[in-house]
């Protein structure tokens, strides 16, 4: 994107406004039994060990950056129970998924420039097929939903890029 701050009216140039995360946090982790997988849009990881199986959707948390219509994008995954991760699998080309109630989820990616985000509370809105679910954080105090709440100034951009490796 390339922008103008709408505050200072610096050229801020072309600034990335999508961020992703290839995977879980999670993934990787020692101890991972033969049936994890992990696809583009599904995950999950297999803890024989625990006799446990965690599974993982990816989705959008957007930000809003004021005076424009693209918005700040992470790109990351969140836990589902097993119950939920049947469903939107369930549903996954189904037109009429949008009609779902939102599923319960952990975000399941720490997110740089922002204090811990792993484990936030979220709600996942399945979207129409071929659309990445959107990521609802909980209406909390941590900075990360108070930008998705209220939007972000256009120079944030360049502060994110500078964390995330832009």
């Amino acid at each position: 994107m390339a922008f103008l701050c709408a505050c200072c009216g610096t050229d801020l140039g072309d600034v990335p406004s999508v961020w992703a995360f290839s995977a879980p946090d999670y993934w990787g982790a020692p101890g991972a039994g033969d049936e994890s997988f992990l696809e583009e849009e599904l995950c999950c990881i297999d803890a024989p060990e625990l006799e446990e199986r965690h599974f993982f959707i990816r989705g959008l948390v957007e930000i809003p950056v004021h005076g424009f219509a693209d918005h700040l994008t992470y790109n990351v995954w969140v836990s589902l129970s097993p119950a939920n991760f049947a469903r939107a699998v369930e549903r996954w080309d189904d037109p009429e998924r949008t009609a779902e109630p939102p599923y319960f989820g952990w975000l399941s990616n720490n997110i740089p420039g922002y204090p811990e985000t792993l484990q936030l509370k979220t709600q996942v809105h399945t979207r129409e097929p071929g659309r990445r679910p959107y990521v609802e954080l909980e209406p909390t105090d941590h900075p990360l939903a108070v930008e998705q709440r209220e939007g972000i100034a256009p120079h944030r951009l360049v502060e994110v890029a500078k964390v995330c490796g832009g």
